[in-house]
């Protein structure tokens, strides 16, 4: 956990609060929801770890500011372990996936021993990269396309034009450099740093949340990619609480819980909020019905919200949809899904991995995001939204989508593969962040107020960014 934050206790007296205090009074909580289950959640959804932060104002200069942004490039961005791709990306030797944040730019490639390496993309005759910009492909060597220096896929120099005019080039010290690779969940990482913990270590306690959610055995069904016009941190934050579905996604509240999602901080690199679907809002003056909840329940899959449904006695819209979706997505996917719980079949369980991924174990919210910076301007980031399905029991997945590229002022709606009340909810939250971030800049305070519980990973991870920048070198 954070040394700088105090994890093993509260802050003074004087200042701490209890949470369960602090939570949204007359409602239930998230686990007193799952407590009524027909086949309750397991167990590490049924653990929680709040974490109280303090109420200190957080500045808004780290959204914009130049030169913090820079520190967060060569402090964060050059030092921690990210995401480049799926497995299925790079399937065979010689497969290739080149990724860029902000300006830097690596080449992961597969081997012949089917090992992965990653290099910078970068030629060392006179730095023109190998690959011109991010995405697949394959071949047997890098070659510069302006000169044509050469090196293996292992990143071995293999060739050099005019040789004799390089005499005091040694090829035996001339390997590209490298950036370190590990592997979790279907997904290749890199980390540019040869320093600082290994991937397990990083991870902590994620591997183990997701020991029975199997997120690699799962194919890439749908990539969209938007460009935001905010900082990396903006884009983020709006997808790590709850709090803002009041005004800003009024039509969920029929059927989600928002203002009782629960909270937790499981590491330096690992939070999660747990939300609740069929159930009433507490901002509904008049709750709905069992059978009201179950006609309004909003979910990811358009061919899954089971219309002509009906609660029977003693059941639950949670119960009913629940069952409805482990046969329908059952037999969509080919798997059998009869022990999966209630809660991991509808409800909303978003894992936060430190610096810029999201991931979501559930079934019928499928997601996995990622937020990068681009270039060097600290007011653009690229947004991603991966769709994993379970693979087919009886057969091949398919191979990986190309990135589906979404305008900035264009709807998620128009993306394959996006049901249009999702890529609603996806436009409204991004049409906040233009005028987030250029709200920060207008500040008359300079810092914003965080609430002491829903927006307490908000909180963490500015904690986090500040202790990579507090570090030496």
């Amino acid at each position: 956990m954070l040394d700088a934050i105090n994890p093993h206790g509260l802050p003074e007296p004087a200042e701490a609060e209890d949470l369960s205090a602090i939570r949204c009074p007359d409602a239930p909580s998230v686990q007193q929801i799952v407590a009524g289950d027909l086949i309750p959640p397991p167990p590490v959804l049924a653990m929680e770890e709040p974490l109280y932060l303090g109420s200190e104002p957080v500045s808004v200069d780290r959204y914009f500011d130049q030169s913090i942004f820079e520190q967060e490039i060569e402090k964060i961005w050059k030092k921690t372990w990210q995401w480049v791709c799926r497995e299925d990306h790079i399937p065979e030797p010689g497969d290739f996936y080149t990724y860029e944040v902000a300006h830097l730019s690596y080449v992961v490639v597969r081997q012949d021993d089917m090992s992965v390496r990653a290099f910078v993309n970068s030629c060392l005759h006179r730095s023109t990269k190998f690959k011109r910009g991010e995405g697949v492909g394959s071949g047997d060597n890098l070659r510069c396309p302006y000169h044509g220096w050469t090196w293996n896929n292992d990143g071995t120099l293999a060739s050099v034009p005019c040789a004799w005019d390089f005499r005091h080039v040694d090829a035996k010290k001339s390997n590209l450099p490298e950036a370190r690779v590990g592997h979790w969940g279907g997904f290749v990482f890199i980390n540019p740093s040869q320093e600082g913990p290994s991937l397990d270590e990083f991870l902590a306690p994620l591997p183990e949340h997701f020991r029975d959610w199997d997120i690699a055995n799962r194919y890439v069904a749908v990539h969209v990619a938007k460009e935001l016009p905010c900082n990396w941190k903006t884009a983020q934050e709006a997808f790590l609480e709850s709090y803002h579905v009041l005004e800003t996604h009024p039509q969920l509240l029929k059927g989600v819980g928002d203002a009782n999602v629960q909270y937790d901080c499981h590491s330096d690199t690992v939070t999660r909020f747990y939300a609740a679907s069929g159930v009433n809002s507490p901002h509904l003056a008049r709750p709905l019905s069992e059978e009201e909840l179950l006609a309004t329940m909003i979910l990811g899959d358009k061919d899954s919200r089971g219309e002509g449904l009906t609660v029977g006695p003693g059941e639950t819209a949670r119960t009913v949809m629940a069952r409805h979706l482990r046969k329908v997505m059952g037999e969509a996917y080919k798997c059998d899904l009869s022990n999966v719980s209630d809660s991991e079949m509808i409800d909303t369980i978003e894992y936060h991995v430190f610096p810029n991924m999201v991931l979501f174990p559930g079934l019928s919210l499928p997601m996995v995001y990622r937020f990068r910076p681009i270039g060097l301007d600290p007011n653009r980031t690229l947004f991603e939204i991966l769709f994993l399905r379970p693979n087919p029991q009886d057969g091949r997945a398919p191979e990986p989508p190309e990135p589906y590229r979404v305008a900035e002022n264009e709807s998620y709606v128009t993306a394959p593969g996006f049901d249009p009340a999702m890529g609603h909810v996806y436009d409204q939250d991004t049409d906040n962040l233009r005028a987030q971030q250029a709200g920060f800049r207008a500040s008359a305070t300079g810092v914003q107020q965080l609430g002491n519980y829903q927006e307490s990973r908000i909180r963490h991870f500015q904690m986090v960014v500040d202790k990579y920048l507090a570090a030496e070198g």
